[in-house]
């Protein structure tokens, strides 16, 4: 009889937002926008950067408040004030940086805010109870006891939605939720998200990688520009359909690594991965002959970390002329650190980096540079572009001191500028002329600058570190484009990417690391994702299990 009196009182839109708009200044965030999230489903979101998914979502979730348009939270029109509004109306959000205190136990993390009180003292006993007949319903086993800065990524982030659950949310809100998982752990997110629909939770899912999307959404709807431009489901769609609504145009959802199969579009449209038997072209194969010279050579190379522990721990590596070699594994396992020290951003305290047979190890940047190395950096703002500077300026920051920038100790402006104006054409930078701020740019107009800036000079290498991150599919597919044509030129590239899909889409080569080792090499024509996810987790090489509780 509970049973049947829950289902009556089943509210038929969890939430809503009707004809919303939002405007920052002159800019029109969001356009007349609807959307509507119904119980037991997953809704996602989609749409590139600057198409209003976030700012919908803020308020959606109290953090903005709409210019016009009715936000609904189970039938009812409501009017949000902040987050704690949302809260206490059953919803929650799981946002992608997690918002945790580290050395807390989980439990303490879970309940904060809102303990049970006994006596006035905190009752630990009863938030311990609740929190583990929260993890057993849903599925979302924890140590209650652990400290949080001891937990593996995707425990923390089971501890993220049990922070949601806890303070009853109905509607769950993921902000692009699988960002930092491995292959395993985003399966099992996908599981935990679906088993928390069977209980009536309902989910907006907001994503920028389309196989997930296709894999676990009910309802899509895509933005654009701050306008919905497409609302659909799996079943009625397609990856490509769906790449083609985000951008406006036709985007090219193949790579040309392999003549047959398919890639996808790295982190923004990952489709499946070429086929076992797919052929590798002949630049591929060529990329594997050992008669290519060496131009990247790392032996033996330590380096530690911004808290001085170990971070790379006696890698060893070569990069060969005309080669993509991808570096894959989950974030923080030293990454960064590697491609800092080949770039001379950070002191390498053992081994040695030889870059076209001549000792880099402890070059300065510049030093890096006029060996013959190019460097998309991890960071653009930090690394990469100074925001106050001109499109001009920044795009001969890596030689302004060389000929025919310099003579006789002067900047030559007519030259920096007629440069400027052939990178911004050859390289599609939408800018209204090379004097604005570099600041002013988008993301992928930024990371196109910094493209074309690396690719106009002569180079033997090319460092790659995260060149997709945060920008549009449109811009990725033009950035793949030049990376691949520079193999093909002879240029050596190292590839680091935390997104699996582009590491497999465009290496020739791919080494896993893990823990600043270098646990495995493996082909890409052949190796799994399911395999290299589990090598990015640390298991051994060879090995058969799932990971599912992280």
């Amino acid at each position: 009889m509970v049973a049947t009196a829950v289902s009556q009182a089943e509210p038929e839109v969890l939430l809503a937002g009707h004809g919303i708009t939002k405007r920052f200044g002159p800019v029109v965030a969001n356009d007349d926008v609807s959307v509507e999230l119904r119980p037991g489903r997953i809704l996602a979101l989609l749409g590139e950067n600057g198409a209003g998914k976030s700012t919908l979502v803020n308020v959606l979730f109290g953090l903005h408040r709409p210019d016009a348009g009715q936000v609904v939270i189970a039938d009812e029109n409501v009017e949000l004030s902040s987050p704690h509004d949302a809260i206490a109306r059953g919803v929650g959000m799981v946002h992608q940086h997690f918002q945790l205190v580290p050395p807390m136990s989980v439990v303490r993390n879970i309940v904060l805010g809102a303990e049970p009180r006994k006596l006035g003292m905190i009752d630990v006993t009863q938030a311990r109870r609740r929190v583990l007949e929260l993890a057993d319903r849903f599925g979302l086993h924890v140590d209650p006891d652990a400290a949080v800065e001891d937990l593996p990524v995707g425990a923390q982030q089971r501890v993220e939605i049990l922070k949601a659950l806890y303070r009853d949310a109905r509607v769950l809100i993921a902000d692009e939720p699988t960002a930092v998982l491995t292959p395993q752990e985003t399966d099992h997110l996908l599981d935990v998200l679906r088993g928390l629909t069977a209980q009536g939770v309902g989910i907006v899912f907001i994503t920028h990688k389309l196989r997930e999307v296709m894999a676990a959404a009910d309802d899509i709807v895509v933005l654009r520009e701050g306008k919905v431009v497409g609302t659909t489901t799996p079943a009625q769609t397609s990856e490509a359909a769906l790449a083609e609504l985000m951008v406006g145009r036709a985007v090219d959802l193949h790579g040309d690594r392999f003549e047959s199969g398919a890639t996808g579009v790295g982190s923004a449209a990952p489709a499946e991965i070429a086929a076992d038997d797919a052929a590798p072209t002949s630049e591929a194969m060529a990329a594997d002959d050992p008669e290519r010279p060496v131009v990247l050579d790392i032996a033996g190379l330590c380096t530690d970390d911004d808290r001085g522990q170990r971070a790379v721990d006696e890698l060893s590596l070569t990069v060969r002329a005309g080669e993509i070699v991808g570096v894959a594994g989950v974030e923080g396992n030293g990454q960064r650190e590697l491609v800092e020290a080949i770039t001379g951003l950070r002191h390498a305290t053992a081994g040695t980096v030889s870059i076209s047979d001549r000792d880099a190890s402890g070059a300065r940047p510049r030093q890096v540079t006029v060996i013959g190395v190019g460097h998309i950096p991890e960071d653009r703002a930090k690394h990469g572009l100074i925001g106050s500077y001109s499109v001009a300026d920044n795009s001969v920051l890596n030689r302004y001191f060389k000929r025919p920038f310099a003579a006789g100790g002067m900047l030559r402006r007519d030259r920096i500028d007629s440069h400027a104006r052939d990178v911004v054409a050859t390289f599609d930078v939408r800018t209204p002329d090379v004097e604005s701020p570099a600041d002013s740019l988008s993301g992928g107009n930024k990371q196109k600058l910094i493209v074309g800036r690396e690719f106009s000079d002569e180079i033997d290498l090319l460092i790659a570190a995260q060149p997709t991150r945060g920008i549009d599919i449109g811009a990725i597919e033009f950035i793949w484009h030049r990376i691949r044509e520079r193999r093909d030129e002879g240029t050596a590239v190292l590839l680091v990417s935390a997104e699996l899909d582009e590491v497999l889409a465009l290496s020739d080569r791919v080494v896993v690391m893990y823990e600043g080792r270098i646990v495995a090499t493996v082909d890409p024509r052949t190796a799994t994702r399911e395999e290299i996810g589990l090598l990015m987790a640390g298991a051994a090489p060879g090995t058969e299990c799932s990971v599912a509780g992280g």
